[in-house]
């Protein structure tokens, strides 16, 4: 509902700066020295570009929508510090740099903000336990929310692999939204074949996230294909079920929050031997307090794109939809990491977050 809300503020905030973008351009010096006092040559300069903008909208509603309102946002900004300039040297400017200041600013950080989406970094973290964890150390590659076709097809989904390899993992958790409505089965497929190439001492392990079944039905395949497709790739599918990988340690893979039927925490983790180390792969963060009760040691999710934008991550934890937004945290006995995720879904910015993958090393001390 929360998300839903934002969607028709952006809506009714993009109308309004249509209209405001129209008005404001009449101040700009080179559009009055091109219209003079003529109605219609400002009718004919200043109408192409607003009507540019609303089939954006109309054509690439998401693209187009968080464009134009973070123009309004930057342009009402720059107009509010041009007043307080203004008033401080008691001086009305003859150029129009509030609206050249408010195009630089938005073309800045949308520019940087698609950059960020589409280069994916290594984020590390190093933790420790009490517990014995194979031979006193453990190397965990994760990656989430790869939504496979939309910064990166099958091919670029390889190459990223390709280059997480190179960290040498002992174990790989995939942990949701994988694939997405838009993935094709071509880009399925190669995506499960980079998979099955990782060279680990335990194996690659995935859980499913509210974007891997799909939602619309429009895919040339269904979940059962994607399972297919990713055992036939020597990957380990985990619906609410516990692995004792290396009788050293447990993985815990949930289904995702979006499955009606899915266990509770204290009936996955009930007879479980406490004394070693529990991993919980679960891809929405949202279920931490019961996450501690059950008494495991680490819980890996995704889900959140690590606020994607502003202010997306704020109110996902103010409606309760995330207990966290993005990195890691401690409760109790219990290790939290939250992942800004691979890559994205629908807004082809992150201004809040970079794209990722996760190494954590696992020690005991």
């Amino acid at each position: 509902m929360m998300y839903l809300i934002l969607l028709v503020v952006f809506i009714i905030l993009s109308v309004f700066n249509l209209f405001y973008v129209y008005n404001r351009l009449g101040k700009f010096y080179v559009i009055k020295k091109l219209t003079g006092d003529s109605r219609l040559k400002k009718l004919l300069v200043k109408l192409p570009p607003v009507i540019a903008m609303a089939v954006w909208c109309i054509l690439k509603p998401i693209h187009g929508l968080i464009a134009v309102v973070h123009l309004l946002i930057f342009w009402l900004l720059a107009e509010l510090l041009g007043g307080i300039v203004k008033k401080i040297t008691k001086k009305e400017s003859k150029l129009y740099w509030q609206g050249v200041l408010a195009l630089i600013v938005t073309a800045a950080y949308l520019g940087s903000g698609w950059y960020f989406a589409h280069h994916v970094y290594e984020t590390d973290y190093a933790i420790t336990t009490e517990k014995s964890v194979d031979d006193g150390s453990l190397r965990v590659l994760f990656i989430a929310d790869s939504h496979v076709g939309s910064t990166f097809d099958g091919d670029g989904f390889a190459k990223h692999m390709e280059k997480a390899q190179e960290t040498a993992p002992d174990i790989v958790f995939v942990v949701g939204d994988y694939v997405d409505d838009g993935t094709s089965k071509e880009d399925l497929i190669k995506s499960c074949a980079a998979l099955g190439r990782m060279k680990t001492k335990y194996g690659v392990y995935y859980v499913f996230g509210n974007h891997d079944r799909g939602y619309y039905n429009s895919r040339e395949y269904n979940a059962d294909d994607i399972i297919a497709e990713l055992e036939k790739n020597g990957v380990n599918v985990l619906l609410d079920e516990t692995v004792l990988v290396g009788e050293s340690f447990y993985v815990i893979g949930r289904k995702d929050r979006s499955f009606k039927d899915r266990l509770s925490m204290e009936a996955l983790s009930r007879d479980l031997d406490k004394s070693k180390y529990m991993i919980v792969l679960d891809h929405q963060p949202h279920d931490f307090d019961n996450q501690v009760a059950s008494g495991v040691d680490l819980v890996l999710c995704g889900h959140t794109h690590g606020g994607q934008m502003w202010p997306v991550g704020i109110t996902g934890e103010l409606s309760g939809e995330n207990e966290k937004t993005y990195g890691l945290e401690e409760r109790g006995n219990t290790t939290f990491i939250v992942t800004s995720g691979i890559s994205d879904w629908a807004i082809p910015y992150k201004t809040a977050a970079i794209a990722e993958y996760v190494v954590v090393d696992i020690t005991t001390q």
